[in-house]
């Protein structure tokens, strides 16, 4: 509330409830009705277990999480490329990806000509790569036994630094110790989890989709964010 310039009195009044209430779900942790609380969630742009921890364990966000996730794989090698091909067709408006290099996407699924295409179609596209100078990246591939990685990373930009031109899309540098790889198509997320030692790959894959009061893609979407507001611009 604070960030946001918001006093008690001006939140409740947004979200429809007495000052007095508002004033209860901080000091005494109280938990109001799913309305309200999906409200006060869209205000304050974070997801409603955020404020109220205690309901991650009741059935309705049980339920909600287990609805966000449409499969699961065993690794990312393991997705069909069909999967991955109609995904990129469906995508709307938003396509967003954090990855250390994902070749095989601009290799077996031209992700240059998607994101051209994109860009003239008026939407917008945030690229994550790793900054293959950093020791980050080194490192991962020592742990990995790639030690290509940072190579693949340089590539990955040559072949995509075009696109950093086109209208809509950005691309971001960035040296976080990747624990992550995150590919949005509009509405639907594929998040593959990384494993120390193991490639991604060779990691699980989820396939999400974005619900209402959903908890797994907002907390997804976020870790997105934090890595580029992080990033570096390619010049």
């Amino acid at each position: 509330m604070a960030s946001r310039d918001l006093t008690t009195a001006t939140l409740a009044g947004r979200v429809g409830v007495d000052p007095k209430s508002v004033e209860r779900w901080i000091t005494q942790d109280r938990v109001p009705r799913a309305g309200t609380r999906m409200r006060v969630a869209n205000m304050l742009g974070y997801d409603e277990t955020y404020f109220w921890p205690s309901l991650l364990g009741t059935k309705s966000v049980v339920g909600t999480t287990s609805s966000e996730v449409v499969q699961i794989w065993a690794s990312r090698a393991s997705v069909p490329g069909d999967v991955w091909q109609a995904l990129i067709a469906k995508t709307g408006q938003r396509l967003e990806i954090l990855v250390y290099a994902a070749m095989f996407l601009i290799d077996s699924h031209r992700l240059g000509d998607v994101l051209a295409d994109l860009s003239a179609r008026g939407g917008e596209a945030r690229v994550l790569l790793g900054d293959s100078s950093s020791p980050m990246l080194v490192q991962r591939g020592i742990d990995e036994n790639l030690p290509h990685v940072p190579a693949r990373a340089a590539s990955a930009l040559e072949y995509l630094h075009v696109a950093n031109d086109l209208p809509g899309v950005e691309i971001r540098l960035h040296d976080t110790p990747l624990y992550v790889s995150l590919y949005r198509f509009g509405d639907t997320m594929m998040a593959n989890p990384h494993t120390h030692g193991v490639p991604a790959k060779d990691s699980p894959v989820l396939q999400l989709a974005k619900v209402p009061g959903g908890h797994l893609f907002d907390y997804y979407t976020r870790a997105f964010d934090r890595v580029w507001d992080a990033g570096r611009p390619v010049a």
